[in-house]
């Protein structure tokens, strides 16, 4: 994946973290902390720490070191900074830019970088967080934000603990944009020891084609489709294993992309108002 993304150039990856109503059990917090929560990472993907020379392995007189470094460019941190700026616009007009400024010059950059854009967008409000209190933040307070904008390495942390407030990191899809194609997946990655079962949580590949007809194919009406069928099916009381709660109907991943798609065809041959 990691080449993937490089040799795409798929610079921007886009999580967000929804949580819906029906879900409000599911989440690990208390509901009237993640009611209403609708926030969106976007986490440059195809720099820092994981892609830094030099890195390895080396002996030692006694034992190894090992090692990796830690990069950013002014470019790197300005176009990903620039896309969460505009997707800012779209939504509720606040970015929060993630770093660790007290202790990494890497992050004394992204900051400079990302504070001297901001004067391009003088319509969207601009914080900044360390890391470490983001995180916190986010456990704490997640309706307080809006488009989150950070590292690769910070990204990849913060938006696996954003996944969890909506109840299941099953429930998140992710856009990986910026080159001249995208690639559009579930965050959870692969899960070999469910594999064949039916257990799965389709949704988070449902919605990541909402993500593909939104950000790739402009089509935002059959996007809007496809999630409304997603919360009316959860509406409705289906619920994978990993969202199961009290009342609810377990189904399979097979049941559960066969409700939404019949949900889909029923709002499609409805009558226009």
């Amino acid at each position: 994946m990691l080449r993937l993304r490089q040799t795409l150039d798929l610079f921007a990856n886009l999580r967000p973290a929804k949580l819906y109503t029906a879900l409000l059990d599911a989440s690990s917090l208390r509901p009237e902390v993640v009611q209403g929560i609708d926030v969106l990472v976007v986490r440059e993907l195809v720099s820092d720490i994981y892609f830094g020379e030099p890195r390895g392995i080396e002996p030692l007189a006694e034992g190894e070191r090992g090692f990796n470094t830690m990069s950013y460019t002014s470019a790197e941190i300005r176009r990903v900074a620039r896309l969460a700026f505009e997707l800012a616009r779209q939504r509720r007009r606040k970015v929060t830019s993630v770093d660790k400024a007290n202790v990494l010059e890497t992050s004394v950059l992204w900051r400079r970088e990302v504070t001297e854009l901001a004067g391009e967008f003088g319509d969207i409000e601009l914080e900044h967080l360390y890391v470490d209190n983001c995180a916190m933040q986010l456990v704490r307070a997640p309706r307080q934000f809006d488009v989150i904008v950070t590292g690769n390495l910070f990204g990849d942390i913060l938006s696996d603990e954003a996944a969890m407030l909506t109840g299941s990191i099953g429930m998140l899809p992710s856009a990986s944009i910026g080159g001249t194609v995208g690639v559009f997946e579930p965050v959870h990655g692969s899960a070999p020891d469910i594999a064949g079962q039916n257990i799965a949580n389709p949704i988070a590949t449902i919605n990541s084609v909402a993500m593909m007809l939104q950000y790739a194919l402009r089509q935002p009406q059959a996007a809007s489709a496809i999630e409304a069928a997603v919360e009316s099916v959860l509406n409705q009381g289906y619920r994978t294993a990993d969202i199961m709660g009290p009342g609810c109907t377990r189904v399979g991943t097979t049941q559960m992309g066969e409700a939404i798609c019949s949900a889909l065809r029923t709002a499609a041959s409805a009558p226009q108002r």
